[in-house]
């Protein structure tokens, strides 16, 4: 895309909060963010007039302050022109924003789209590796390394992927979080089961987010057969999971942290993302230093006769909140005339 196509507007929008950016010309960092709740302003239009008016004394007037393009996140599955977030009281048709806010072009992606995007951009500082011997995620065609996952456990489980192709980064966008949960062993086994009474089938998201963490942990104590259980919310379950004033949570977030480890290595293994495989979403990094004392890496290598493939592969935490921002900017960098 040329620089006339420049300054563009870029946003990440969820249930709660929208965080705005603003690219100045091509390859530019994203600028000038802001977060912006979303209870605060009637939908996107507002939002983005209300984050353009904070930028008029920056950039000098009206004219400059006027986006060309713009690329939006958002939470939820993108179909057609009309956006309804899963967890938030926005809604918006496409064709309205773009003209309401006098766009060129347009680009809506899915939240989880953006944040794969964002991978070939992602700096050392935006990242925590799992340990030394693995390396950081990394990304060339001559070593065959140019497919990249990202996982991410937040209220539900997002799952995607991006490859390079014809000089380009490829979104693999879908829904991996539905994919059937598979156990390791006898006790997971167990879990399993006594969520198969309640369910049908039991995805990878029944336990692996924010909405299955309270049933990970009702599961754990009804396997354990736990005195005086009691359902706690996800954040309960976390917060005393790492005080270590509750055994079944503990248990909970080290079952969790396996699981997720034997999910991302099944990841890893259909989309042959060689180059590394980063975990995103809310819930891990709140776990801290128990994340990365967890069975994560030991389950995500455990696949029998590719444990060597995968012993290869580097996985990582992201880090940084506004890590989407980049991604739908390279969004907007790759739109052809």
């Amino acid at each position: 895309m040329s620089a006339a196509a420049y300054p563009c507007l870029v946003a990440d929008i969820g249930g709660s909060n929208a965080r705005f950016g603003w690219l100045a010309a091509r390859g530019a960092e994203v600028a000038h963010i802001a977060v912006m709740p979303v209870a605060d302003h009637a939908g996107p239009v507002a939002a983005v007039r209300a984050y353009l008016q904070m930028l008029r004394p920056l950039l000098g007037g009206p004219l400059e302050a006027a986006p060309k393009r713009a690329a939006f996140a958002v939470a939820t599955a993108v179909v057609g022109d009309s956006v309804e977030l899963t967890n938030g009281h926005w809604g918006f048709s496409r064709a309205e924003v773009q003209r309401a806010l006098g766009l060129e072009a347009f680009l809506v992606l899915n939240d989880f789209e953006a944040l794969a995007l964002s991978l070939p951009k992602l700096q050392p500082s935006q990242v925590r590796q799992w340990c030394d011997v693995t390396g950081l995620p990394r990304q060339g065609l001559s070593a065959g390394l140019n497919t990249l996952a990202v996982i991410g456990p937040g209220t539900g489980l997002g799952v995607a992927g991006v490859v390079l192709a014809g000089g380009e980064w490829v979104a693999l966008p879908g829904e991996g979080g539905h994919m059937t949960l598979a156990p390791f062993d006898d006790f997971e086994s167990e879990l399993l089961a006594h969520m198969r009474r309640s369910f049908e089938h039991v995805s990878a998201e029944r336990f692996l987010s924010g909405i299955g963490l309270p049933m990970l942990h009702g599961a754990v104590a009804a396997v354990r057969a736990a005195p005086g259980y009691r359902a706690l919310s996800a954040e309960l379950i976390v917060e005393r999971g790492l005080a270590g004033a509750d055994a079944i949570c503990v248990e909970t977030l080290e079952v969790f942290c396996a699981l997720l480890g034997g999910f991302a290595g099944n990841v890893a293994l259909t989309l042959g993302a060689r180059g590394g495989v980063y975990i995103g979403g809310g819930i891990v990094p709140r776990l801290g230093e128990r994340f990365f004392a967890s069975r994560f890496r030991e389950r995500f290598e455990a696949k029998g006769r590719f444990r060597d493939y995968l012993a290869g592969i580097p996985t990582a935490l992201i880090t940084d909140t506004l890590a989407a921002l980049s991604g739908a900017a390279l969004a907007l960098e790759q739109q052809h005339d």
